[in-house]
């Protein structure tokens, strides 16, 4: 691991991190609201749990090629996005923040998630948008707001709420610091400890700016940093008696 990994990780709240404008994990307000059963698919180190409502029951699931390698992840399934081993229409909700860029068949996943959903269930998705390439080879796509609802719509799930994150100077920041960062990761290690006092500093300097220039710039909708949509199967209505 790099020594600019290694600073970045015991820095990871101060504004030399790369990732400072990207903040904290953040839960979907409503999924606090959550019951019944609750699928987490990608559930890495199971960090939704602790935020869910002590009668929920919550399955975590994740997928062996990657949960392992970059996410410590602790499951209770070991299983694939467009495979899901449930039964239809049993779980009340889904969650699946994060993982939808790593999946080969995204449209096909969010099938599978629609397919699980008891009628009137919700699932609460979430995907980067400008964010590095990561995880790779297991990074395959990133969808505007409109790709997300194509892919809901057609899966046959309601949209409740679709939010973009991030201010877009903010995730211009962003992505110039992570571009900072890999930069010297990327040098030999000669090169990466000259340049190491340079890239702290030029990163803390596009953090403090652009989180300063955020608070009162006018924002820009075309670019964030991902998109959050909140989704419910709809409840099918029999027709009245003639």
């Amino acid at each position: 691991m790099s020594s600019l990994r290694d600073l970045a990780r015991l820095a990871r709240s101060t504004p030399i991190h790369p990732q400072w404008l990207l903040g904290r994990r953040r839960v979907p307000t409503s999924l606090t609201r959550a019951k019944g059963t609750v699928l987490d698919v990608g559930a890495a180190d199971r960090w939704i749990a602790p935020h869910l409502d002590r009668d929920v029951r919550y399955v975590a699931l994740d997928y062996p090629a990657t949960g392992h390698q970059f996410y410590a992840a602790r499951p209770d399934i070991f299983a694939d996005a467009c495979a899901l081993p449930v039964a239809d229409g049993v779980v009340d909700g889904v969650v699946c923040l994060e993982v939808l860029e790593h999946v080969p068949d995204p449209e096909k996943a969010m099938r599978e998630i629609a397919r699980v959903l008891r009628p009137g269930g919700c699932a609460w998705i979430s995907m980067p948008f400008l964010y590095p390439v990561h995880n790779e080879p297991f990074d395959f796509q990133r969808y505007t707001p409109y790709g997300l609802r194509r892919d809901a719509e057609r899966a046959g799930l309601e949209v409740v709420q679709l939010h973009r994150s991030g201010h877009a100077l903010r995730a211009a920041g962003l992505m110039t610091c992570l571009a900072i960062a890999g930069g010297v990761e990327n040098c030999r290690q000669f090169a990466r400890i000259l340049l190491l006092p340079l890239a702290l500093l030029m990163i803390c300097l596009v953090n403090l700016v652009c989180w300063a220039l955020a608070a009162g710039w006018p924002d820009w909708p075309n670019a964030a940093m991902g998109h959050h949509v909140e989704l419910r199967k709809p409840v099918l209505r029999s027709a009245p008696a003639g």
